[in-house]
């Protein structure tokens, strides 16, 4: 059987997290094993945006299949997989409904010469704790801020609650209550004047530069207050071991 795997970020009009994403699936690349597919191992890895690209995504979907596999008459029908792994963080509309129906179209265009299979994302995967717990032990502060984007889904935001229960932080969003200032405000009020803050992003890109603008303010409005902004999680070869856990090899 022969796989090829897509890598599908929401997409940005800023140029630093498409080539962060290019980054990261060279890492991902390296992951294979050593003559695991007949075919070229590095068409084997791609990238996708579901937004903010030319072409809608069942489109790049499509791309992506002929470059991967081609007109490889050597596999049989149905040995060809293509395994769609969605780099979100959050189970929102996009990944529980938006690339879903993406996916069904591309495999509509497509036939059943490829089998196209939608994996669980990212921000399902248990280990994604760990590497945020590595950048908590690395700053030194009396409390820590999750600052995730936020979902309009319902109940999607259970998952950053219970990510920030346990690295003993609380729970903020960019795009929706509770916001980071009104967290920084309970935390003052409860006396702490040392305050972390973890963008739950991907990659640095505008949304990030709004964060560290917006602690910018911060600072002048809590003057007796110590902020620190942690980084993004951003492409490492630690995150592309758990995409690569989650394409159910």
């Amino acid at each position: 059987m022969s796989s090829a795997y897509l890598l599908v970020s929401h997409g940005s009009r800023d140029r630093r997290p498409e080539i962060a994403m290019q980054q990261l699936a060279g890492l991902v690349c390296n992951q294979l094993p050593k003559n695991f597919n007949p075919l070229n191992k590095e068409h084997l890895v791609g990238i996708a945006a579901l937004e903010m690209s030319p072409q809608p995504l069942h489109e790049q979907i499509q791309q992506f299949a002929k470059s991967a596999f081609g007109d490889d008459r050597k596999l049989p029908q149905n040995d060809k997989r293509l395994k769609i792994v969605p780099l979100f963080l959050l189970p929102g509309v996009h990944v529980m409904t938006d690339i879903p129906a993406e996916v069904a179209l591309a495999q509509q265009a497509i036939g059943q010469d490829i089998i196209i299979e939608l994996q669980p994302c990212l921000g399902s995967h248990p280990n994604l704790e760990k590497l945020l717990a590595k950048q908590i032990a690395a700053t030194k502060a009396e409390a820590w801020i999750l600052l995730a984007h936020g979902s309009r889904r319902p109940g999607s935001q259970e998952t950053v609650e219970a990510m920030a229960a346990s690295l003993g932080a609380v729970a903020a969003y960019w795009a929706g209550p509770p916001s980071l200032e009104s967290r920084v405000k309970e935390l003052v009020t409860a006396g702490y004047r040392e305050i972390a803050i973890l963008p739950y992003f991907l990659f640095a890109g505008g949304i990030t530069d709004a964060i560290a603008t917006s602690i910018e303010e911060l600072k002048l409005q809590f003057s007796a207050v110590n902020f620190q902004l942690a980084s993004p999680l951003g492409a490492s070869a630690e995150l592309a071991e758990l995409i690569w856990d989650l394409t159910d090899k």
